[in-house]
């Protein structure tokens, strides 16, 4: 009977060391069915939709325990696929995530060009990208995997590329684990778009959110907001995150690179180089305590301060997402890199497998 009693207890404690995961129908997008995955473990909930990989939800407590969801989005399917999500909310980007100047790159001599959706740029993989595909999905232990194949010459770029997304959930951890093959040398970079306000989204700007980036050095743009090729230093410029600051201290500073991007919009370069998962961000506020790390093993990360959400946008809950109401922390590669040979290579050739990992860890102090 003890004995009994002891597995009891063991298989109970092993299952309550896994997420809860659902599934249901969340409509159809391109005559496809859509379904919304759910994520649950401990006090944080998770909504992915298989369209675009789109991470709807996240429900995390504030330091008294209070939940609410954090991240900008729909109520439901029609509200991304309407809208045709140009602000790219919560979605998986892809093939390359950010900007590439004039909507083309060389690769192995030959010009190829990707649908200008941006100015004279391709932003996130032109104007068909992940973002607004189905993908297939399976449950997997903790979270749900999602596949999609991009055929070769999709959106402009070579080879036909698979990539696989897993969404885990362990805890207060939400793992994103990024892996892709190609049949030809072709030009990479995947990210999550996922627009963060720790009070609860839709709930005022973010300005007074306190952010610690770990990189000294910075990309500067052009008036495109395409990389000049410089690593400038953060050192005693509105780009110096390495210690906790407010958002809003110097995002309307007489400088020239917040006037292009209308505050913040520009690549860090992380201190770790890509070598290894490491802590890139912290994210901090301070009426809620809520706090958000992002870990990743890519060398740079994008922040974003929601300059161009105008008011135009109405969100979940009836919530009208105005001018700076969230923030991104994008995960990446250096925007413009197939332009840049001195940046790190994004290139993909066959036989080699892209990996890559992102996790967001939730708190509140």
């Amino acid at each position: 009977m003890k004995f009994t009693f002891a597995i009891l207890v063991l298989l109970t404690m092993t299952a309550n060391m896994f997420a809860k995961v659902t599934r249901q129908p969340a409509g159809t997008a391109d005559g496809k069915s859509v379904e919304l995955y759910t994520l649950q473990d401990g006090k944080i909930t998770v909504k992915i939709l298989t369209y675009g990989g789109i991470v709807q939800s996240i429900e995390a407590p504030d330091r008294n325990g209070k939940s609410t969801n954090i991240v900008q989005g729909f109520d439901g399917l029609d509200g991304y696929v309407q809208t045709g999500n140009k602000p790219y909310m919560g979605a998986i980007i892809g093939r390359y995530a950010n900007r590439i100047a004039g909507g083309n790159f060389k690769l192995n001599g030959k010009t190829y060009n990707v649908p200008k959706n941006d100015g004279d740029n391709a932003l996130h993989g032109g104007v068909e990208g992940f973002n607004k595909k189905v993908w297939a999905a399976k449950e997997i232990k903790n979270g749900v995997e999602l596949t999609y194949t991009s055929p070769n010459g999709e959106q402009g770029f070579p080879g036909a590329l698979t990539t696989t997304v897993r969404y885990t959930l362990v805890g207060n951890e939400l793992r994103i684990e990024y892996t892709a093959k190609t049949d030809a040398d072709t030009v990479l970079n995947l990210t999550n778009h996922s627009y963060f306000n720790l009070k609860g989204q839709g709930e005022g700007d973010i300005l007074g959110h306190e952010l610690k980036l770990n990189a000294k050095r910075y990309t500067p743009v052009d008036k495109n907001l395409i990389p000049i090729g410089e690593l400038a230093p953060v050192t005693g410029t509105p780009f110096d995150f390495l210690k906790l600051t407010a958002i809003g201290q110097w995002i309307d500073a007489d400088n020239e690179q917040l006037k292009l991007a209308h505050g913040y919009d520009q690549n860090w370069v992380l201190d770790s180089e890509g070598k290894t998962v490491a802590v890139a961000a912290e994210a901090y506020e301070p009426t809620t305590g809520r706090v958000l790390e992002v870990l990743t093993d890519q060398p740079g990360i994008q922040f974003y301060t929601g300059n161009f959400l105008d008011g135009t946008v109405t969100g979940t809950g009836g919530k009208v997402y105005q001018r700076r109401y969230a923030f991104c922390l994008e995960t990446q590669h250096y925007p413009d890199s197939p332009n840049h040979p001195a940046f790190p290579t994004t290139v993909l050739k066959p036989g080699q497998t892209f990996h890559s990992t992102t996790i967001y860890r939730f708190s509140a102090r």
